[in-house]
């Protein structure tokens, strides 16, 4: 399997947070390509439905 590309991957997630008009049309947005959030201390982290883990976080930028 091909590495993941986290800043292509954070642009994507962002970008869809701008173009979605609620938390839960962003989230079924990602699912569309892969992808879900979850929620930690640190902020929201992105993680890959495909392969279960993780990609990387949004901090505040979420």
């Amino acid at each position: 399997m091909e590495p993941f590309n986290t800043a292509k991957i954070r642009d994507l997630v962002l970008r869809e947070r701008k173009l979605a008009v609620s938390d839960r049309e962003w989230q079924h947005r990602l699912r569309g390509y892969g992808y879900g959030l979850r929620d930690t201390q640190e902020g929201r982290v992105v993680t890959s439905l495909v392969r279960g883990s993780d990609i990387c976080t949004l901090g505040a930028a979420a």
